[in-house]
């Protein structure tokens, strides 16, 4: 019996308790009633009028699943192989930051729920804790490093370095935040969470930050937070920097925000060893393309050279097969597995993954697939 079918039985036996609501909608709805408006609109609120967030779920309807019949699924493989591992399902646990302000354990407990569910999970640069003590909680789980590009290189620098001495297995590099764009929730409430210490966790164990510092953070927390502000982001990268990076590791580089044919062909040139499709959620660029549309052009551009990641608008999984049926390699999970963690922490996020899981295999074999290795755009229709 594959994964989705037990999963099927387990709940229907009564074996296992849904825990939090299993639609996308419904997990939204309770986590807006039970978190406080700062935090829920931290998470749940994008850029401007949040158009682009709106689209990024919608965008997919554009395109059907045309299932074939009569095909034997009664087996299905659903692993990838990145960068030379094997990995269980093409799912990961984006870079999301600042966890802690829905739940007190934060990245720790959505750590330890990737590794229980063998699903690679991303640690922000922006998390509460240190990329040390997310490690720690995921033994020898996969896990990558998302890095936010500090104005002071040395910092930047030091941050791989880290990740790569503490066993993560890739560095994704967001582009796209080089500076926090104009949301309307925050700034109506007044709201930045960095400002109250929270989501500086692998600044304040830096050696090159600490450096930086009179007084080290324990005795003028304040003078930390300021110095984060001043080396946060750095709206003076360009492509010729990227290689200052990959001098840094010897592990794979992804550029994370792609979102046009060009910039993915300059990231082959300049480098890259894989693109992540996204526009953050619709948090920096309101009115920029929705993911799934920028997906099949990017992955024309790139003729496999090197695997395409996506992300921005994953709820279900339809989504996650027909974004690997326009070419993606695998797709990245954010907001819903935070809604997952606010309502019940590390089995919130288990349970998130469980269900998308669930969905996703079942989908897969009820469209006449076996393996992700088969899906392909034959599979779709563009209405």
């Amino acid at each position: 019996m594959s994964f989705g079918n037990q999963v099927q039985f387990k709940v229907y036996q009564h074996v296992e308790k849904n825990i939090i609501p299993v639609s996308y909608e419904e997990l939204e709805k309770r986590a807006k009633e039970y978190l406080s408006d700062k935090p829920y609109y931290y998470v749940a609120a994008s850029a401007g009028a949040e158009v682009t967030a709106r689209e990024n779920n919608q965008a997919f309807n554009k395109w059907k699943i045309v299932p074939r019949m009569l095909r034997d699924t009664s087996k299905r493989d659903l692993s990838i192989d990145l960068f030379g591992k094997k990995l269980n399902y093409p799912i990961l646990l984006a870079p999301v930051g600042v966890q802690s302000i829905v739940h007190p354990e934060g990245e720790l407990a959505s750590a330890r729920a990737a590794a229980s569910m063998e699903v690679p999970f991303i640690a922000s640069t922006a998390s509460t804790y240190s990329l040390e003590k997310i490690s720690s909680e995921m033994g020898g789980s996969p896990k990558w490093y998302q890095l936010y590009w500090s104005n002071d290189r040395e910092i930047a620098a030091s941050m791989v370095k880290r990740a790569e001495r503490t066993g993560y297995d890739a560095i994704v590099i967001t582009l796209d935040t080089p500076m926090m764009a104009w949301r309307e929730k925050d700034i109506e409430h007044a709201y930045l969470p960095f400002l109250e210490a929270q989501g500086i966790g692998n600044y304040l164990e830096d050696p090159v930050f600490l450096s930086r510092l009179d007084s080290p953070p324990q005795e003028d927390m304040q003078s930390a937070i300021m110095l984060w502000a001043q080396v946060f982001g750095n709206p003076g990268l360009t492509w010729d920097d990227l290689a200052f990076i990959k001098q840094q590791t010897k592990l794979p580089v992804l550029l994370k925000g792609i979102l046009h044919p060009e910039d993915s062909r300059l990231a082959v040139e300049n480098g890259a060893d894989g693109i992540i499709v996204s526009n953050h959620g619709g948090r920096q660029v309101d009115g920029a393309i929705a993911a799934i549309d920028a997906l099949p052009d990017i992955i024309d551009e790139v003729q496999g050279k090197i695997p395409v990641l996506m992300d921005s608008g994953i709820r279900r999984g339809s989504d996650i097969i027909k974004a690997l049926c326009l070419g993606a390699k695998a797709v990245l999970v954010g907001r819903p597995y935070m809604y997952g963690l606010a309502l019940a922490g590390e089995d919130g996020v288990k349970q998130v993954l469980r269900n998308l899981l669930a969905d996703f295999d079942l989908t897969l074999a009820l469209s006449g697939k076996k393996a992700v290795s088969e899906l392909s755009r034959d599979l779709l229709k563009k209405v």
